[in-house]
């Protein structure tokens, strides 16, 4: 097979995978066999007598996961050039789009210096566990962006993944690669000459394919909501994220939250729901209740006996002494914290704040700031600052008077399973998810956030209430079903009951323990492979 053939075949991966990934409809079954003909190219090139084929695979891998990574963020783009000139915004745009793509190339790479050394068995293995280990990383450091972890390849269609509960969304990336693995072999087996292999490879594989979809589908029909019944208002204010920390007053803003809150609001609301920075004034947390903006909020709230208000706002704290690695310096011998934070506020004076930890790398937090500070100017450019917004290291769950509990969730964060299940396990109930999409535009990411949400649902069986500036605000129910959802920069509010849920899920209970388990075996056939005294065996 020559070059220009493995070329086509890994930008068919490349294709299939886009066309199986949210946002577009009915695909997802697609990515179950997407990455079939770069395993076609793979063998291929590993089987010619051509030298330096790890250089080659590398490449033929390269060009499937960049283009794929790039067709289906392409709206990253849209962010960036809201404060760059196009070209900046198209060369920093190639760092989501190249990065979880080398990540996802160098997992092939591993696989293929594997295979060199053992078995195809152990080989395949060893890429599950090189992929997902890869992917944990892409969540955990300081670069982190998640968004293209193949497990949320099914909230497309989100009944395909209702044992999430127990793996969460890893347990998507496992089904997809093993998929893809079986769907491989059963194709090599067609084309061999051994007519009594030909069956059994394909048999194996839909049996995998059929048993969790089967699973899945039964316990999405027969899972029943316990009624406990709360009413939520969401707030969707529609204010041009360019013209809402400059062109319009805070007061204004805060006038529009209360008049679309109060048009559909009824005695018995218990949560009011309004946006990330709903409050754009940087207000002093320990001084909170002295300012306008509070006090404003807390009249509007008081005609609701029983109501609470989760909205974001960016909130100061300073310091006498720098108590965070994030801290600026005040310029009189001080230090201050910014965040982007939600707040609790009640018919009380009980003030509750939750500080934005899973922060975006760049635009919102220095990556590596112990050793990185130098380049603050350098991300500065790109649309961030030189000081980093603070955050907290432990989720946060807010409670109400009442005892709810309720994990509040900013923006990007919600791609963070594990992180909002241990919100869950400390005791939330339901989550409210407050975001601004709106520098995306109109595109597939604001699609994509929502879809994501419904995975979160499923993993904790909990009830997502989202808050979106400029949409898609929706209630979203313990199945992931969305009972109900506003238009695209659409001004409006909507109220819903949803019920809460105490119950833990296994997957909350255990939390990522699958991509920890990948991580120890992808270390230990990282170890093995300079030992090519391993006897190869096929």
């Amino acid at each position: 097979m020559n070059s220009k053939t493995t070329l086509l075949l890994a930008l068919l991966s490349a294709f299939l995978m886009w066309l199986g990934w949210p946002p577009i409809p009915y695909t997802t079954p697609i990515l179950l066999v997407g990455l079939v003909p770069l395993f076609i190219a793979y063998n291929a090139i590993k089987n010619c007598k051509t030298s330096k084929k790890g250089r080659r695979i590398f490449l033929t891998a390269g060009l499937t996961f960049l283009v794929w990574n790039t067709a289906s963020i392409y709206w990253v783009y849209n962010a960036i050039v809201q404060v760059n000139d196009p070209i900046t915004a198209a060369l920093v745009s190639l760092i989501p789009y190249g990065l979880g793509a080398l990540l996802m190339t160098a997992a092939f790479w591993l696989f293929y210096r594997l295979d060199q050394v053992a078995n195809k068995y152990i080989a395949y293995t060893g890429f599950i566990a090189f992929y997902i280990a890869m992917e944990f990383l892409h969540q955990t450091w300081d670069l982190s962006f998640p968004w293209m972890t193949l497990g949320n390849g099914l909230s497309g269609m989100h009944q395909l993944a209702q044992w999430y509960e127990y793996t969460g969304v890893y347990g998507g990336s496992f089904w997809i690669l093993l998929s893809n693995i079986l769907a491989y072999e059963a194709y090599a087996s067609y084309r061999s000459n051994a007519y009594s292999r030909k069956l059994r490879p394909a048999f194996v594989w839909l049996t995998v394919i059929l048993l969790p979809f089967i699973y899945s589908v039964t316990r999405y029909f027969q899972y029943e909501e316990k009624e406990v019944p709360v009413n939520v208002v969401t707030v969707q204010p529609n204010i041009d994220p360019n013209d809402k920390f400059s062109s319009i007053s805070a007061m204004a803003q805060l006038d529009i939250l209360i008049k679309l809150s109060d048009s559909v609001a009824q005695p018995n609301t218990e949560y009011f729901l309004w946006p990330e920075t709903a409050i754009p004034q940087k207000l002093n947390e320990d001084d909170i209740r002295n300012s306008a903006s509070y006090i404003r909020a807390q009249s509007f709230l008081s005609k609701y006996k029983n109501g609470t208000l989760i909205t974001g706002i960016e909130s100061v704290k300073f310091y006498q002494y720098k108590e965070t690695i994030s801290a600026r310096p005040t310029g009189n011998g001080g230090f201050y914290d910014v965040f982007n934070a939600a707040m609790q506020i009640e018919n009380s004076a009980n003030v509750q704040f939750y500080h934005k930890s899973k922060l975006v790398p760049g635009v919102e937090k220095m990556p590596f700031p112990s050793s990185l500070s130098f380049l603050g100017p350098v991300f500065e450019g790109f649309g961030g600052s030189v000081g980093s917004y603070g955050w907290q290291d432990e989720p946060g769950v807010f409670y109400a008077y009442s005892g709810i509990g309720v994990a509040p969730v900013v923006c990007y964060e919600s791609i963070w399973g594990g992180w909002i299940g241990e919100a869950i396990k400390n005791g939330a109930q339901f989550i409210a998810v407050i975001t601004n999409d709106g520098w995306w535009g109109d595109t597939s990411g604001k699609n994509q956030h929502l879809l994501y949400a419904k995975l979160r649902a499923i993993e904790t069986r909990r009830y997502v209430v989202r808050s979106a500036n400029t949409g898609i605000s929706c209630f979203i129910n313990q199945r992931g079903d969305i009972t109900q959802q506003s238009k695209w920069w659409t001004r409006t509010a909507f109220k819903g009951n949803i019920n809460l849920n105490d119950e833990l899920s296994f997957y909350v209970m255990h939390g990522d323990y699958i991509p920890r388990i990948s991580c120890v075996l992808a270390a230990i056939f990282v170890l093995i492979l300079p030992y090519r005294r391993w006897v190869k065996k096929v």
